[in-house]
């Protein structure tokens, strides 16, 4: 279910199909996003999951497994 959400809205801000995101897509080297894209996504995973991410581990996140690994591990 986080995969799912995360994925969808991955494609939503970058304009993607989500069919082509999977856990070991790169952020920046596979789906192109670029730091402002990672910035919105933060806010928007804050939003929908009702946490908020820590500075420090946004420099650990590369992939979208990364980011559905922390979701799972704080919400």
């Amino acid at each position: 279910m986080v995969f799912e959400k995360v994925c969808k809205m991955l494609a939503d801000q970058l304009q993607i199909d989500p069919s082509t995101i999977t856990m070991e897509s790169r952020l920046f080297e596979d789906l192109h996003a670029d730091s402002a894209n990672v910035m919105i996504m933060v806010m928007d995973v804050e939003e929908a999951f009702n946490i908020t991410v820590d500075d420090d581990v946004l420099p650990n996140i590369r992939t979208v497994g990364d980011i559905v690994a922390y979701l799972e591990k704080v919400v």
